[in-house]
This record gives structure tokens, sequence and C-alpha cells, in this order.
């Protein structure tokens, strides 16, 4: 995009590549004073609408952002492996290579062509230098030609290979299997709802902190804190007794989180056991 022109009803002409295409520009301005700009191809739709699409983008960004690091999302669930449909669309191995041999001819005859401007006679005017340099400069431009001409054929080649295949389609020796997805599909599934849970309990939590950002971390200090299970038959209960966190302020919001889950009468899976959670171990015999 070499350039910009703002018109009435954020509407802008946009240059590229020597035509104009009309975009439309949606502005948000934060607190802070810092301005959000957003610009779409999308005429009719209503400001309010771009700009949630472009804050959920920012949402599912972050979610995968965290999912990475917290919950595993990119682990390999188990090796197993599936054939693919043939109808299904991958790049072309001969493709592939092609244009990794163009990127390297490429490279190459800019580096020569680099080295060739810079070849210069900086001595003394004699019938034998001069002669040298001569050769050494027509050496130099007889490889930029021969590399050019490399580069050409390979690009016509390039050109007229399709960059993508059908499976089928593809040479005997190039065909692969890939990952089993049933598996991961089911853990993903687990991991999102995971971290849906701990998103209300954050929700839950963020209120009670000096610093709401906090929340999540305070809850993944819980997850790896050491606990007791009291378990009571006879009741029909599973104390969770956790130990106290790091500063009293922590422990106010967590005693606030086990009452709100408390209050959900959950019981546990198979042993249908109300789960009870607490903070502190002073309460143990």
């Amino acid at each position: 995009m070499a350039s910009l022109r703002r018109h009435r009803n954020g509407l802008i002409a946009a240059r590229i590549n020597s035509g104009v295409v009309w975009v439309r520009e949606v502005r948000k301005l934060c607190d802070t004073g810092r301005q959000v700009s957003l610009i779409s191809t999308d005429y009719q739709s209503g400001i309010w609408l771009l700009a949630a699409t472009l804050f959920a983008r920012w949402s599912q960004e972050n979610f995968f952002k965290y999912a990475r690091e917290h919950f595993a999302l990119d682990r390999l669930a188990d090796y197993q492996t599936e054939e693919i449909p043939d109808t299904a669309r991958v790049v072309n191995p001969a493709r592939r290579t092609l244009d990794g041999q163009v990127r390297s001819l490429t490279s190459k005859l800019s580096r020569r062509l680099a080295q060739f401007g810079t070849l210069n006679l900086n001595e003394t005017i004699d019938s034998a230098k001069v002669e040298a340099f001569v050769a050494k400069k027509a050496a130099a431009h007889d490889e930029i030609e021969h590399l050019q001409d490399e580069l050409k054929t390979l690009k016509e080649q390039r050109q007229e290979t399709p960059s993508h295949l059908d499976i089928k389609d593809l040479p005997e020796e190039n065909r692969f299997r890939r990952l089993s997805t049933h598996s991961k599909q089911l853990l993903d599934t687990l991991k999102m709802i995971a971290y849906r849970a701990e998103t209300a309990m954050a929700n839950v939590l963020a209120p009670l902190l000096a610093r709401p950002d906090e929340a999540r971390s305070l809850l993944r200090a819980i997850y790896t804190t050491e606990a007791d299970l009291l378990p009571d038959p006879q009741a029909g209960t599973l104390t969770v007794r956790l130990h106290h966190m790091a500063n009293g302020a922590s422990d106010r919001a967590v005693r606030k989180l086990c009452d709100e889950l408390n209050s959900t009468d959950t019981l546990f899976p198979r042993a249908n056991l109300r789960l009870i959670l607490q903070l502190g171990t002073s309460q143990n015999p």
C-alpha cells in the first residue's frame, strides 16, 4: 500500500499497485488517548460489528497464546497416523524444490551484482594492470549473465509447475500420512473446557485483587500448591484443604473462590462425594 487518502464517512482511497481500492476505516479511541485503526473492505456492516470482529480476533489470539503456554495445546496426543483423502490438496514437492533453488540463485546473483559494482581500478594506469582488471571484470560479467540465464530458466520451470496437487497425483515416493487427529481433538476439547472453567474462576478472583490481571497467576499457584484430601464416606463429602498462599490478600481471595465453588454442590466423579474446598491446615487433628 503506497498511500492512503481519507474521505468522509470513514472511506479511504488506498492506492495499491497503481490502482485505487476503496476501503473503510474504523477507529477506536482508548482511555489512554491511543487510537486503534481498522481497515476493511466490508462496506455494508455497521462499525460496531467491524470493531467487535477485530477485538474478537485479538481475544482468539490471546487464547491460543495462553493455551500453548499453560495448557500444552500444541502437544502431540499420540504418534498414530492415518491416511489422507485422495482429494486433499497438498504442496507440490517439485514446486517447493524450485522455489528453494530460485531463492538460492537470486541471493547468489545479488551478491555477484554487488561485487561487480564495487570492482574499480584503484592503481596506476598500466597496460598490464588494466588488462588484468578488464579480464577480471569480463569474467564477473560472464558469471552474472550465466546466473541470470539459469535463474530465468528456473523461473520458467516454476511457472509451468503447479503449486498444489491432489494427494493422489503425488509420486509414490512423495506420498505421506498425517498424524491421527481423533485423540488430539478430544484432548483439545477438554483443554478448552478447562480454560473456560479457569476463566470463570478468574472472573471471581479479579475484583478481589489489587491487580485483576494477576487472577490467572493466582489460579496457577493454586494448581501447584499442596492440599490435604479428607474423604468422609459417612457424611458423603470430600474435603480438599488448600495450604495458605504467599500473602493475606491472596488468602482472602481464595476463600471467596472456595465459597463460590462450594455453592455449586459438585460431586466428585464416580465417588459421589460432595466436594468441599477449604483454605488452611489449622483444623487438621
